[in-house]
């Protein structure tokens, strides 16, 4: 995360995540990002904790189309936290790498801390951190849609 602290101190706390100098350069640079991007990132409930549109503690469930230009990451809402699920397309992909914390849990990466999503040449580069590793995409834009869904521990 080039702007995103994963472990920030307030106070006696420490191991907080703190979004803000992000959300300040996000400003500056939302205009530079494509149209999808830019809706996902700026988003008014993306960072807000307390928001059932806040990619924090999302898990990852799929990844389909991995290594072509086309490609979908699918993750699941937590019961206690979300309504939705969130799957992410990402067009004209020019790299996608995941990079677990430890070799052998593959693409289990743990839940999804929080995301940075910034312009590159290609378009935009999109990387996401979760507790277990790091999944970063760039891309020619992507396309966020958050779909309905019922917990499991629901009746």
């Amino acid at each position: 995360m080039e702007y995103i602290n994963l472990d920030a101190q307030v106070g006696d706390l420490s191991g907080l995540l703190d979004p803000s100098g992000y959300l300040s350069h996000l400003l500056s640079v939302s205009g530079d990002l494509p149209p999808g991007a830019r809706a996902f990132a700026t988003d008014p409930g993306h960072y807000d904790f307390t928001s059932s549109r806040c990619v924090k503690d999302l898990t990852l469930r799929a990844i389909r189309g991995a290594g072509s230009e086309e490609v979908e990451v699918e993750f699941q809402h937590h019961c206690w936290k979300h309504d939705q699920d969130l799957l992410i397309r990402y067009t004209g992909v020019s790299s996608f790498v995941i990079d677990p914390a430890d070799e052998g849990r593959g693409t289990d990466l743990g839940a999804v801390m929080l995301d940075e999503t910034l312009p590159h040449k290609d378009g935009c580069s999109h990387e996401i951190a979760c507790w277990d590793g790091t999944l970063t995409v760039v891309c020619r834009d992507l396309q966020a849609t958050w779909t309905d869904t019922i917990c499991s521990s629901q009746p």
